[in-house]
Formats: structure tokens, C-alpha cells, sequence
């Protein structure tokens, strides 16, 4: 188990500010400074994933992760200034690396082919933990734990990473000043050097994200379409809805009728996004299942078509979502194609996409009326 004695020294130089304070302050003279911890952390005891390492500034916390951790600890990388994120990760499939972005909650593939140093500092701390991840697979420590980035981006970001952490099986400890992580990050045990005080817990819920919906006029599409995987033009006549939390604009799910010979009432979804650094904690499908329940409350059909791998795998798993059209790569329009079908909207082409339809339960009819119609 990780046990430690720790000594810090430092010399005085007896200059003569350092006599003044020492005279002022009554400080006792001394030749030098210095610190002890004695820790014991008990961790051979149970199986576990996260660990976590708070208190305040200068209460010990980096140099106790470095004593007992060693090489495992990490603040950040050196990330090629030139070059996109993708090619700082170390020899993986690039398959591999879609997937570790995409699993703590950064699955924006425009914002994947940019220099690390140009993206936000919630964004770096999402990337910074995926190579982490990718590679110390044993034991990876994080120093600074999110303490440079907003804190509603902190905890919906440690809500992701934690998800990640658990479904690979990994074993992770964050080292941070910051309390307000543990709800989120719900790690399975937690030490603060300020007190010696360790402690197990036991698993719980992370906090509810209460979210609000409201249909926005198509403008809203600007805020979202840079982080839009194919960043395609917005359809007018879709009707618009935005998901807020804590009044601020987190994602969008946009509904456009779909004309057809035998269905009267029929809609697909038409743009869907979440602002990255929301992503990773189901905000965008339950946004989209949200208003596919409403759109089923007036009596309407509703379908979304995906080529999104984890969304692939949510829906398979929820019985509200039926598939009606399995993964399939759809074709360019070839010479042959009728001029009438040629829209304004036009299929994903050369990318693996599954279509599915809402058959979950119906949101009240009076509800949907009023979110539908705005």
C-alpha cells in the first residue's frame, strides 16, 4: 500500500528583510525550513477506480502524489505546436483516439484537427486526461485537477471522465484544491493531507443536471454550427429547440416535417449538437429524446438518423428507440438520379449512419403543444 515519509528542507539565507520579518513577527531564528508529512494510504484493501487527493494550496498535495505515485503524476503534455491533437497521442489507431475523445466528453471531430494551444482551457483539460488515459493504462495521475477551468465545465467534465475511467477499467486519482469535483468525479476514496485524513466512500449518483427547453428561433443555429461534425448549412424551415443549464445555451436538436406518399404526420431530426464542453453526461440524447416524446405527444411519427458509434450503442440499448434502418453507407447521387429528388438536403455519403424512430412514451399533449409550437 502507498506509505511514505516525507521531509522537505530548505536553507535560510539570514539576508536583512528576512532578519527585519524574523524580529517583527517574532519568528524564531533558524538556519532552515521544513515540512514533514507521514501518509499511509490503505489501498491494497479494496478494489477502486478513482481516487482523489483535495485540499487547500500548499497543504502538501503535489508532493504527496509525487512521493507515493512517481511517473504516474501528470500536470500536461508537450502538445506539437503546429500539428492537430490527433498526432500528440502516442502509436494508436486513429480509431483509438476517436473513441478516448469522445469518451471523456470532447467528441467534436472539427475541434479534433486543431493545434492543442487554440482550443479552450476546458477543452485542454478533456484532452490532457484522454492522452493520460491512453497512456498510463495502469495508473494515471492528474495534478491541478481541473483548477484552471470554469466550474460548471469542471464538474460536467469530471461526470464524463469518472464514466470513462470506470467502463475501461482504469484506475485513476485527481489531485486538486477544488471540493466541488467529488459529487461529480464520485471517487471511491479521498485523502486531504491538510487533515492526514483518509477516507473510503461508497459509489453514489452524481447530481442531477436539470435542464430547460425552449424552441428557438433558427438563429441559434450560429452558436452551434463550428461544433457540428459535418458543419453543414441549417434548414429554415426546421423548427429549433435549445436545451439550457443554468441559463446557459448547452444544446441543440432541430425537427424538419419530411414529406412522404403513406405517413401524413412524419418528422426527422434535422441538426443535433452539444457545446463541447457539455458533452460526455447524455445532454444531447436526452435533448433529442426529450422532443421526440413531444413530437409523439401531438400524434406524430419521429426518426433520427446517426453515424455516431456511442449514440449507435445508447439507443441499441433503449427500448424508446426502435431501428428501422440498419448501419448502411449511403451513395452519391450518380448520373442517373431524378431531378426531383435532388433537395436541398442530401444524405450522408460515404459514412456509416443508422436510422432509428421514437417509439418511447408520449410527452402530455398540452406539454407538447406548448414546447412544439413555442
Amino acid at each position: 500500500m502507498p506509505r511514505a515519509h516525507i521531509l522537505r528542507e530548505s536553507r535560510i539565507e539570514q539576508s536583512p528583510r528576512v532578519k527585519q520579518v524574523e524580529g517583527i513577527f517574532d519568528i524564531p531564528i533558524s538556519e532552515r525550513s521544513s515540512e514533514k508529512w507521514e501518509v499511509n494510504l490503505p489501498l491494497e484493501d479494496r478494489e477502486w477506480h478513482i481516487g482523489l487527493i483535495a485540499g487547500p494550496s500548499g497543504c502538501g498535495k503535489s508532493t504527496i502524489a509525487r512521493e507515493l505515485f512517481g511517473a504516474a503524476v501528470c500536470v500536461g503534455f508537450d502538445w506539437p505546436e503546429q500539428k492537430s491533437i490527433l498526432d500528440g497521442f502516442p502509436e494508436m489507431s486513429i480509431k483509438d483516439i476517436t473513441e478516448i475523445l469522445s469518451s471523456v466528453g470532447f467528441s467534436s471531430p472539427p475541434l479534433w484537427l486543431r493545434p492543442f494551444q487554440v482550443l479552450s482551457t476546458g477543452q485542454q483539460m478533456r484532452v490532457n486526461v484522454a492522452r493520460l488515459l491512453a497512456e498510463q493504462k495502469n495508473l494515471a495521475v492528474m495534478d491541478e485537477f481541473t483548477s484552471v477551468v470554469d466550474r460548471t465545465v469542471a464538474q460536467i467534465g469530471s461526470a464524463a471522465i469518472a464514466k470513462t475511467i470506470r467502463r475501461r477499467n482504469q484506475k485513476f486519482v485527481a489531485v486538486t484544491c477544488h471540493y466541488d469535483v467529488a459529487d461529480w468525479l464520485q471517487p471511491d476514496w479521498i485523502y486531504q493531507p491538510q487533515r492526514n485524513e483518509f477516507a473510503w466512500r461508497s459509489l453514489q449518483r452524481r447530481p442531477a443536471i436539470g435542464l430547460e427547453i425552449s424552441r428557438v428561433h433558427h438563429s441559434a443555429w450560429k452558436l452551434f454550427k463550428p461544433y457540428h461534425y459535418l458543419n453543414l448549412s441549417f434548414n429554415k424551415g426546421a423548427r429549433a429547440y435549445v436545451a439550457f443549464y443554468r441559463d446557459q445555451p448547452v444544446a441543440l436538436q432541430a425537427v424538419l416535417k419530411t414529406p412522404h406518399a403513406k405517413v401524413h404526420n412524419l418528422y426527422r431530426g434535422h441538426r443535433a449538437v452539444c457545446l463541447p464542453d457539455f458533452q460526455g453526461v447524455g445532454i444531447g440524447n436526452a435533448l433529442i429524446t426529450y422532443i421526440a416524446s413531444a413530437y409523439r405527444g401531438i400524434g406524430a411519427r419521429i426518426t433520427s438518423t446517426t453515424a455516431s458509434p456511442a449514440l449507435n450503442k445508447s439507443r441499441a440499448r433503449d427500448a424508446r428507440w426502435k431501428c428501422i434502418k440498419p448501419p448502411k453507407l449511403n451513395q452519391p447521387f450518380g448520373p442517373s438520379s431524378s431531378l426531383s429528388i435532388r433537395t436541398k438536403w442530401i444524405p450522408a455519403v460515404n459514412r456509416l449512419t443508422t436510422t432509428w424512430e421514437y417509439i418511447g412514451p408520449a410527452l402530455a399533449r398540452d406539454q407538447a403543444q406548448a414546447l412544439i409550437y413555442g
